[in-house]
């Protein structure tokens, strides 16, 4: 019996030193991201009626995307790694909230790359979810999605990249207040091949001349 108890004590100790740890492992990926974002928004509360970029790395890494649409107010809510149904999971804490004129959207890169069974149509439809919950809540606001870029280290994905932007950009077509940009092949070189001096040694992130050619890109589609 004393040893029963005594196994039973021990038991309890390590179970409450081990809950906060398994605590933590029940929070959903890029949990501490969105909130390092909503402390963000205490501090500094966001623009009104700004233009709201979400999706992945390429927007997580634009650090100085202020300084690139100076006459917008800007709220960047990248964060690297995100695939679409990342996005979709934190709407309510990363977009809504925000009320924005403008939502620019670069999303779909890692969905490609996450899986070599993931199809062109499994992205479109995660996009079409995502767009359809925008729609519900921000009818009025404009969505524009920029394409999945051609990164040198993602090419054995191209296929599905490139048919994922192709059946995007048809679907939003026929939406009203959407646009589809397309920098994919603003970033290739004229054997359709990916313009390397536009990416960082990962080749996967862009370097500044890449994010200039975004800017060019975007620039019309902005809203005032």
């Amino acid at each position: 019996m004393k040893f029963l108890i005594t196994y039973v004590g021990l038991f309890s100790v390590l179970l409450f030193l081990t809950f906060p740890v398994l605590a933590q492992k029940q929070h959903p990926p890029f949990w501490k991201d969105i909130q390092q974002f909503k402390k963000q928004d205490q501090q500094n509360p966001p623009p009104k009626k700004a233009t709201l970029f979400i999706g992945s790395s390429s927007f997580t890494k634009w650090t100085d995307v202020q300084d690139y649409f100076p006459k917008h107010k800007i709220i960047n809510r990248g964060f690297g790694g995100s695939t679409l149904p990342d996005v979709i999971r934190y709407a309510d804490d990363i977009i809504f909230p925000y009320h924005p004129k403008q939502i620019v959207i670069y999303c779909g890169d890692n969905d490609a790359a996450s899986s070599e069974t993931i199809s062109a149509d499994s992205i479109l439809n995660r996009f079409k979810r995502l767009y359809q919950m925008i729609r519900s809540k921000l009818p009025r606001a404009e969505v524009t999605y920029i394409s999945i870029k051609p990164s040198p280290s993602r090419e054995k994905f191209f296929p599905v990249m490139d048919k994922a932007n192709w059946e995007i950009k048809r679907f939003l077509e026929g939406e009203r207040r959407a646009d589809f940009v397309d920098i994919w092949h603003r970033m290739l070189d004229d054997y359709g091949q990916p313009r390397k001096e536009l990416f960082g040694t990962d080749m996967l992130h862009m370097n500044k001349k890449g994010y200039a050619i975004w800017q060019k890109a975007i620039q019309p589609y902005l809203v005032k």
